[in-house]
């Protein structure tokens, strides 16, 4: 098995992992961060129903233009900026956070503190 395989199936089973434990509700919908090499994405999923009720990413047009590089931690934080303030929009203050599989650190983490910072719960 090749080195980028090993990390894809380790990041997968982290993922099972914090998912069993992890669940969003009405209350207390789920945070999930996906992060690519060049992007970052984050979305606000009631899992109840399986629909997504805000999301926002490196990729999205208001996004893009405020970044000049969307795969570090400055693209991050404007992404967990945006999210929160797309959720306190729609009225929803608190969240449970997924990491899904990946470490909480760098780009994650940015995202993470960023959101708490504009008035996110979690």
């Amino acid at each position: 098995m090749n080195v980028s395989k090993e990390r894809r199936v380790a990041r997968k089973k982290r993922q099972t992992r914090v998912r069993k434990k992890v669940g969003g509700s009405v209350e207390r919908p789920r945070l999930c961060v996906f992060r690519s090499t060049k992007h970052i994405y984050a979305q606000i999923i009631e899992d109840v129903t399986g629909k997504t009720l805000v999301a926002a990413s490196t990729v999205a047009k208001d996004t893009g233009d405020s970044v000049k590089y969307t795969g570090n931690v400055e693209a991050a934080k404007a992404v967990g900026k945006q999210i929160a303030e797309k959720a306190l929009a729609k009225d929803i203050k608190q969240v449970v956070f997924d990491r899904n599989g990946f470490l909480y650190h760098g780009r994650v983490k940015a995202l993470a503190d960023a959101a708490r910072e504009a008035g996110l719960t979690f």
